[in-house]
């Protein structure tokens, strides 16, 4: 490395010294209290296991749907702790992991897919305001940026594509001027604004606060309470728990990335970790040099992506780029920190954001997501349609938690509805395989990733043939 490199390389890594080892969301003085854990038996109507945004939803929607229905959620250790609370904060429409892995898989239903997540973005918002979710909620849109040119001429090209296929509803092309209006950066070279399919929020706040409202509906919420075990009891299930359990009529898995209760369902998902950075507050005058007025969220259009956004107090969180898959798909806590992770990133920070120079870092932090082989969530049924489940968000659950949410519901209800009879829905995912081959297929994939990005986009064999197999990467 070059003298000049590695002077650079040391500022870097000085931005980094204060920085806490702890989601910055959930580092927060008005985090609410745990409600107890269960001891003893209960029962209910419906179970749901799991207290992230998959299972605060689910309970939430079913007592909206049937307010007398009997509902009690168990969370494992405390709501929100785990990706829901760590997360970018990104609440997307789209439930396909981007309209181009939806194109690509399901052609035939991708204007209902589309229609059926501005819906359920817009159900989102609507009970941010009825149930007073207090979670810095913003409508604000996200642009997708361009950093190479050959990665402007593919935003020029895709943008031409989905209008001609009538899905650029909202969306506008900005070329390097119009994307560096909206925020500056001297390595913007073209984007695409979604105007209305994203909105940014606090994601621990709005999983605390569907607690909250869940509660309020009269959902029994026990929390350090871990499912243990799932078996048919008389005509329902029963679930045991470290003091006690529960016997319900349903059940609904909201478990993600742990083990699924339902062992023939845990090959669909694998846990990647993924890194995110916090700086401190900018100062007015930091804020004015980069723009930013209108809020968006942003990424970036590499295959090793980045992405940033505002705070409410106007830090900038910026995450992404290294994906990391442990063998064994194994989820640890030791796996939420990673610092050289960490230097990388604050790195690629200042080479986006040079007129940032000395702005600090208050926070870092990792943690997995529940990532299946289409990137985009399945569902299922067990026990004679007594059990339902929904995982394999793949980084894209803030949003579609919810309609995972209302699938499982319908499911449990044994109803057809425009949602059960989705492909997406009645469809699953390819398993992955068994160690060692999960690993070296992973690990194949990511250096192949890193050398499309740096050879102009170009995918090599093996990543054409996961193309064709339905397993290819595009984020």
């Amino acid at each position: 490395m070059a003298p000049s490199a590695m002077s650079r390389s040391n500022d870097w890594t000085k931005s980094l010294s204060d920085a806490q080892p702890v989601p910055y969301w959930l580092d927060d003085p008005g985090r609410p209290r745990p409600q107890p854990a269960l001891t003893g038996a209960e029962t209910c109507d419906l179970l749901v296991v799991g207290g992230g945004y998959s299972g605060l939803w689910t309970a939430l929607i079913a007592k909206e749907r049937d307010p007398g229905r009997d509902v009690v959620l168990l969370e494992g250790r405390e709501v929100g702790w785990a990706a829901s609370g760590r997360n970018g904060g990104f609440c997307a429409a789209s439930l396909t992991h981007g309209l181009s892995n939806g194109l690509t898989r399901w052609p035939e239903e991708i204007h209902k897919l589309e229609e059926l997540g501005a819906r359920n973005l817009d159900a989102i918002e609507t009970a941010v305001a009825r149930h007073s979710l207090d979670c810095d909620f913003e409508r604000t849109g996200e642009i997708d940026v361009a950093t190479e040119p050959y990665q402007a001429a593919e935003l020029k090209d895709w943008y031409e594509e989905i209008r001609g296929k009538g899905l650029a509803d909202g969306v506008e092309y900005l070329d390097a001027d119009a994307v560096r209006e909206q925020v500056d950066s001297p390595t913007f070279r073209a984007g695409l604004w979604d105007r209305r399919g994203v909105a940014m929020l606090n994601p621990a706040k709005l999983a605390w606060n569907l607690k909250r409202a869940c509660l309020d509906l009269g959902v029994r919420v026990y929390e350090n309470t871990p499912a243990l075990t799932l078996k048919p009891y008389g005509a329902g299930m029963a679930v045991r728990t470290p003091y006690g359990g529960v016997r319900a009529r349903t059940v609904a898995l909201g478990t993600n990335i742990f083990p699924s209760l339902v062992k023939r369902v845990r090959p669909y998902t694998v846990p990647v970790y993924d890194y995110a950075l916090m700086t401190e507050p900018l100062t007015d005058g930091q804020l004015a040099s980069i723009g930013w007025q209108g809020r968006q969220g942003l990424g970036d259009s590499a295959n090793q992506f980045h992405y940033f956004r505002l705070s409410s107090d106007n830090r900038i969180l910026w995450g992404g780029y290294d994906a990391v898959y442990p063998y064994g798909g194994r989820v640890r806590a030791e796996y939420d920190d990673r610092p050289e992770t960490y230097a990388k990133l604050a790195g690629h920070f200042f080479t986006c954001f040079p007129q940032l120079e000395g702005v600090r870092f208050t926070h870092a932090w990792g943690g997995a997501i529940d990532t299946c082989s289409r990137f985009s969530a399945f569902f299922g049924t067990a026990h004679q349609g007594k059990v339902a489940y929904a995982a394999g968000y793949t980084g894209l659950g803030v949003g579609a938690t919810r309609f995972g949410a209302e699938v499982m519901l319908d499911l449990l209800s044994g109803e057809r509805t425009e949602r059960t009879e989705l492909e997406m829905v009645r469809r699953k995912p390819l398993p992955f395989p068994p160690e060692p081959f999960a690993w070296t297929g992973i690990a194949l994939t990511k250096w192949s990733l890193a050398r499309a990005d740096a050879q102009g986009g170009r995918r090599n064999l093996w990543l054409r043939t996961m193309d064709k197999l339905g397993l290819g990467f595009d984020s």
